[in-house]
């Protein structure tokens, strides 16, 4: 991923990446107001040596700092603990104590910081002098030499423990900001996660690093569909309109071999919405002034004639076989002035009739006709039927339906093509956001039939 991958991941993630930080912020807040609370006491204490010449003061200042830190290890010591529950009668276990008393000595100073925490701020208070009077004492009991009557070193309490009015711990704010930010680089991490394993075409972008082909349009979903989901039925200069204008202009730009243009409209699997978009491309093209016919390909699932409000009884099929003429064969939608031959019976065998002899003619026949011919054809991957047309037609288009399609299955669908021969030319994004950027087949293949279709297929 780039740089403008995370921005537009922050951008389009941001609500739930927010949640999640406040999410966090709320437990680490919760946390703190039920946590005991609890208060810290410290007293500060000064080991010197005894004044004398500049060599002797030199000695005694290294020495009280070697001291000074051999001090603050005894501090945690079991024994200390005991003679500070016994000097000043609180009841506590000298393990517990050794755990609620930390001591600290400032680097390059002899300056002892001993601080007692604990939920009573008063005993807290207590205990902290008591730890400091028991030091001094055990520091004069174990640096007076035997016979001597003073000690070397000297420790010396220069500020004695004060009573804590607020709590040092929790530290609310601190906790609740830390919350927040965790929280926020946890939920992007998410965020980057499953955009990393979610590998359903997205924008452009994904479509264009997957397929290697020029995208020719991208299709924005549209509810109102469903009712209308013809381009005739909707204002001239809507966003769909022009979506389709646009797709018909850089069709008629595809640098193909073929004077005639004969292209295979299909997608990886079902409720891609290849119908929809076959039916309204060739509608755009016929209000251009092209002469434009529109084949029902899919053999297996028509739907194209329901839509068009046509008759599906003759078609591809009962022209194939000789009942029908094509041109008896074909109907004209008087509302759109498009060509249109509709699937016919469905067969018992849709592949052998699709590479046949006659089918190639039929498609020879029309290219000869007509300036776009265009094929509505099954999904490639549930069926060989798409590819086996393809391999006659000068192109085929891809239908990718946005948030749906896996980059897996666009691979795929380029592998089948490209093993009969047959030539992507573009790809379309379908069903993409307005802001940014039912096929229910029962082929055999896992796909089984659904009674409701997709809205925009």
């Amino acid at each position: 991923m780039e740089l403008k991958d995370y921005l537009r991941l922050l951008r389009r993630r941001w609500i739930s990446i927010l949640l999640i930080g406040l999410l966090v912020g709320g437990a680490a807040l919760g946390y703190s107001l039920v946590s005991t609370k609890k208060y810290a006491s410290s007293v500060r204490l000064f080991v010197s040596a005894p004044q004398g010449d500049a060599t002797a003061v030199f000695q005694g200042v290294q020495s009280s700092l070697q001291s000074s830190q051999s001090f603050a290890n005894l501090v945690n010591s079991l024994d200390l603990a005991k003679q500070v529950t016994s000097s000043t009668g609180i009841v506590m276990e000298a393990k517990t104590l050794a755990g609620e008393v930390k001591a600290t000595v400032v680097p390059q100073t002899s300056n002892l910081t001993i601080t007692v925490t604990d939920p009573d701020p008063r005993r807290a208070q207590t205990l902290a002098e008591g730890y400091a009077q028991a030091l001094l004492d055990q520091v004069r009991v174990l640096t007076t030499p035997p016979g001597a009557t003073r000690a070397p070193i000297k420790a010396t309490i220069f500020d004695h423990a004060s009573l804590p009015t607020t709590p040092a711990s929790p530290n609310t704010k601190l906790n609740v900001a830390l919350g927040i930010v965790v929280g926020l680089l946890v939920g992007y991490g998410i965020a980057v996660l499953r955009e990393t394993l979610d590998t359903r075409i997205r924008n452009t972008e994904d479509l264009r690093g997957v397929a290697d082909k020029p995208v020719l349009g991208v299709i924005a979903f549209d509810s109102a569909t469903k009712d209308k989901p013809l381009l005739t039925d909707i204002a001239a200069h809507s966003p769909r309109a022009e979506a389709f204008r646009m797709l018909r202009t850089n069709l008629q730009f595809l640098d193909v071999d073929s004077a005639h243009k004969v292209f295979v409209l299909t997608s990886a699997v079902p409720e891609e919405g290849k119908t929809s978009t076959s039916i309204n491309l060739a509608l755009s093209l016929a209000q251009a002034g092209v002469r434009t016919l529109l084949i029902e390909g899919d053999l297996r699932r028509p739907r194209a004639a329901t839509r068009l409000g046509l008759d599906n009884a003759v078609g591809v099929t009962t022209a194939l076989v000789g009942k029908v003429s094509l041109e008896d064969a074909i109907q004209r939608h008087t509302a759109t002035g498009i060509d249109f031959l509709a699937s016919g019976p469905i067969p018992p065998n849709p592949a052998e009739l699709l590479q046949s002899q006659a089918m190639a003619d039929l498609l020879e026949t029309v290219r000869n006709r007509y300036e776009v011919v265009l094929i509505d054809a099954p999904p490639l991957l549930p069926v060989t039927d798409a590819a086996l047309i393809a391999a006659q037609a000068d192109g085929a288009i891809l239908i990718v339906r946005h948030g749906k399609t896996t980059r897996d299955q666009v691979r795929s669908s380029e592998e089948r093509l490209e093993h009969v021969d047959g030539k992507l030319v573009g790809v379309v994004l379908n069903m993409a956001p307005a802001k940014g950027g039912g096929y229910g087949y029962g082929y055999g293949y896992g796909y089984g039939y659904s009674p409701d279709a997709s809205a925009q297929d």
